[in-house]
């Protein structure tokens, strides 16, 4: 993989996650949506978003001829209903984590994120880990553990989030297609789903979206594009860069989400979960010193065999 692709990827990467960082403040408006409308607004509006940028990239031919590969290639239309699924699924809960108050808990999950990208390359794409990213796997282990026995119960919202969209990362990387594509192939699938929620909640009567007014309506139509353009770089930049590079620039979004929830939106951050992300950090900066160091012994065998 060329030098160049990689720092573009990096780019796109970690401008996708400084965009998630901020999302809670979009969802924080719709609050008196329930968590399902939002969902379902959220996967119809980003499939029209999409398919307003293939019109505008000239991409048609390669959407049709796509869907037509897609067709004759079984590991790829899995990897995509794969996908599919498990976005959706990540939404759902991230979105009722942040309007019920659990951004902390939201971050928490986004910040054991990036380990479970890590430990999903080493186990599905062989990817090799150092001594140093064991111990940040110790770490973060210990942190979670913290969380769980002072608590009594099981930290699900972040474990969820955390493999919902640890599993979408790696699926994504066994997608080799252009990015706008992907993405409206990824909503095209749960889009008929979300449609017949949405004619439900009509005939009963009970969708905010005709009776919550105009900024209401407007907030869900916007769903559409701040739901795709993050994804649109963060696919960019998935597949130009390393599972483990990816896991590293997950960082950004965890770390802007608990700063959201804390400071601007007044969520209790007792002691207990202050020892709990205080592992968490450690195993992040374990593994960002191992990564340092082999940068570094690149960078030090290069130079030599240059010599």
């Amino acid at each position: 993989m060329k030098k160049n692709e990689i720092q573009l990827g990096t780019i796109h990467a970690g401008f996708s996650y400084f965009l998630w960082g901020l999302l809670p403040i979009y969802w924080k408006l719709l609050d008196h949506v329930g968590a399902e409308e939002i969902l379902a607004s959220r996967i119809f509006w980003s499939f029209v978003f999409m398919l307003i940028v293939l019109y505008f990239t000239n991409k048609w031919r390669l959407f049709h001829s796509t869907i037509k590969e897609f067709a004759e290639n079984k590991k790829q239309l899995y990897a995509l209903l794969l996908a599919s699924v498990l976005i959706s699924v990540n939404w759902y809960i991230y979105i009722w984590a942040v309007n019920n108050g659990h951004i902390v808990d939201a971050s928490l999950g986004y910040y054991i994120n990036p380990l479970v990208s890590i430990l999903l390359g080493m186990i599905i794409l062989k990817e090799k880990l150092s001594l140093y990213q064991y111990i940040s796997f110790g770490l973060a282990i210990i942190g979670v553990l913290i969380i769980t026995i002072s608590h009594g119960s099981f930290p699900w919202i972040a474990i969820a989030l955390a493999l919902s969209f640890g599993l979408y990362g790696l699926a994504k990387k066994l997608i080799n297609v252009d990015s706008s594509v992907g993405l409206t192939l990824e909503t095209i699938v749960i889009t008929p789903i979300a449609v017949i929620y949405m004619v439900y909640l009509f005939i009963h009567g009970t969708n905010a979206f005709f009776a919550a007014g105009v900024q209401t309506d407007w907030l869900l139509i916007g769903s559409g594009a701040a739901t795709a353009v993050p994804l649109l770089y963060f696919a960019k930049g998935a597949q130009k860069i390393p599972l483990s590079l990816l896991g590293f620039l997950q960082y950004i979004a965890p770390t802007l989400m608990l700063l959201l929830g804390i400071f601007v939106y007044q969520e209790h951050f007792s002691k207990v979960k202050l020892i709990s992300f205080l592992f968490i950090w450690s195993a992040l900066a374990v593994y960002s010193l191992s990564k340092t160091i082999s940068f570094a012994g690149k960078g030090l065998k290069e130079k030599e065999s240059s010599q």
